[in-house]
């Protein structure tokens, strides 16, 4: 179900599948996703930190492979100080996003745990983007996906490498 008339945004006519291309469209991409969490932080009442951080916690979740979030692994991933990790935190707390759970282990561990009536708000607002994926995937063939899937992969990988 390829889309093959649709023609690429205003790129580079001289190498439209070039690493200008690739940067043109990553950056509008990105900025779509940074307009569209900064208007969900605005209407929670949340900055745009804060929304980085739930997509944090709610990733760690689904990836279950280190367990779940932590305030200290966070604090890291997202390169804050204490204390505005400990503030965002506050914030998400007080809004009803998150969950401080102590681990049953060790009471010293803290588990932060996006809370469920959240993450309906969340699928309720992001629900139009949900459909604009899918109805997008629908463009192209399993095959393609695939690659993309492997290139998005790859792209994250190669961010995570980058200034460390």
């Amino acid at each position: 179900m390829r889309d093959t008339d649709s023609p690429l945004p205003s790129l580079p006519a001289d190498d439209p599948i070039g690493l200008q291309s690739f940067a043109v469209l990553l950056r509008r991409m990105n900025a779509e996703f940074n307009r569209i969490a900064q208007e969900f932080a605005h209407s929670q009442g949340l900055h745009l930190t804060d929304v980085q951080a739930l997509i944090a916690v709610l990733d760690a979740a689904d990836g279950e492979e280190v367990g779940p979030m932590t305030p200290g692994r966070l604090r890291k991933q997202m390169n804050l100080t204490s204390g505005a990790m400990t503030a965002c935190l506050d914030r998400l707390e007080k809004t009803g996003h998150i969950r401080r759970v102590r681990a049953v282990d060790d009471r010293r561990v803290v588990h932060l745990h996006y809370a469920e009536a959240a993450k309906q708000v969340a699928r309720e607002y992001f629900r139009p983007l949900a459909h604009g994926t899918d109805d997008a995937r629908k463009h192209f063939t399993s095959e393609e996906l695939h690659v993309v899937v492997r290139f998005l992969a790859e792209m994250n990988r190669q961010l995570a490498l980058v200034g460390r």
